[in-house]
């Protein structure tokens, strides 16, 4: 009788099911996708009661708006679209907001085929650029151009997949894109690495963070404690991708069974160390920010983007649900000497 009592006891704890949370990633499954992935299908979200949900996206604006609107709880997008979206929808009564930060340095670069001829910044002055026109790198361009003394440059825009092909082809002198994704995207078309310039924002004067996960503003103020152990999984389940990131290409497989594995490691091995596990992620510490390196990006972003009104820092980012920063600081993996 004591046992059935006790049972019973515990039986509505056990009946208790996880709280869904919807979470929209940036772009497909790829990578850097992993980061997500992993701490799904090792149960580390479930671990802490949340069921959580995954989707593939289709660009950093989208991720925004969509959280924006309610139908996401949480995404992944740059820090750039989130500002955008903040100084263009002043009056916007949801508005996500930052809350981790995962992409320390974006991931915006410049590239060009060495054959080109063009072998530095300086030498793209004057030259014909190509990018769809809601690329992170060509939104962000005057920043560069600005700290880079580039001047007269004229652009050619495409869908995303034609990017690349118009390099090769010789339509445009030079791409922008993200690094690790460009790069790779060459190669497939026949293109050595070594036969590659490419000038990454970060190295050459532009400090901009790049991808953050972001939460909606219902989310924050009613569930706070879900947020808080969502970030918590989420920093554990990275924690392992970037230990072992091989192993980790193995959760984006069971998303999209069609990804080339190999492809995909090197994807996500340069995605950590040009932008998650960078020098300056290292300063600053996993998922953190530096408040005069905020404001600074932020008055950039609104001159960039010639937004409606300035973007107000302390409106695009709250750390107050980060993990211990004892926690965060063990998160990257050790420095490669």
């Amino acid at each position: 009788m004591l046992g059935l009592c006790t049972l019973g006891a515990a039986m509505p704890a056990l009946a208790q099911s996880a709280v869904p949370l919807k979470f929209q990633l940036d772009w497909r499954f790829e990578g850097p996708s992993a980061l997500f992935l992993l701490p799904i299908a090792k149960g580390y979200f479930k671990n802490v009661g949340l069921d959580v949900s995954l989707d593939a996206g289709n660009g950093s604006g989208g991720a925004v708006t969509r959280v924006a609107s309610g139908s996401y709880d949480l995404g992944f997008a740059d820090l750039a679209a989130l500002m955008e979206f903040h100084a263009n929808n002043p009056d916007a009564p949801n508005k996500p907001v930052a809350v981790m930060m995962v992409y320390n340095n974006t991931p915006a670069a410049v590239l060009t085929l060495k054959k080109s001829g063009i072998a530095s910044v300086a030498q793209l002055s004057g030259k014909k650029l190509g990018a769809p026109v809601f690329d992170a790198g060509r939104r962000g361009f005057p920043i560069f151009a600005k700290a880079n003394k580039t001047e007269n440059v004229s652009w050619v825009s495409m869908d995303p997949p034609l990017r690349e092909t118009m390099l090769v082809r010789g339509d445009v002198d030079a791409i922008t894109g993200f690094s690790f994704t460009s790069l790779l995207n060459l190669e497939a078309r026949g293109v050595k690495a070594e036969d590659v310039n490419v000038f990454p924002y970060a190295s050459h004067g532009v400090k901009l963070y790049g991808n953050a996960i972001i939460a909606s503003p219902k989310l924050i103020k009613e569930k706070p404690e879900l947020l808080k152990a969502f970030l918590s999984a989420f920093a554990k389940g990275a924690k392992e991708a970037m230990a072992n990131p091989d192993a980790a290409i193995a959760f984006v497989k069971q998303r999209d069974a069609i990804i080339n594995e190999a492809l995909e490691k090197r994807r996500l091995r340069m995605a950590i160390d040009a932008v998650i596990a960078s020098p300056d992620a290292r300063a600053e510490g996993f998922g953190q920010i530096a408040a005069p390196r905020l404001s600074l990006m932020a008055s950039q972003i609104s001159d960039a983007y010639a937004t409606k009104t300035r973007v107000m820092p302390e409106a695009v980012w709250n750390g107050s649900f980060l993990p211990p920063k004892s926690e965060l600081d063990t998160v990257l993996p050790v420095a490669k000497r």
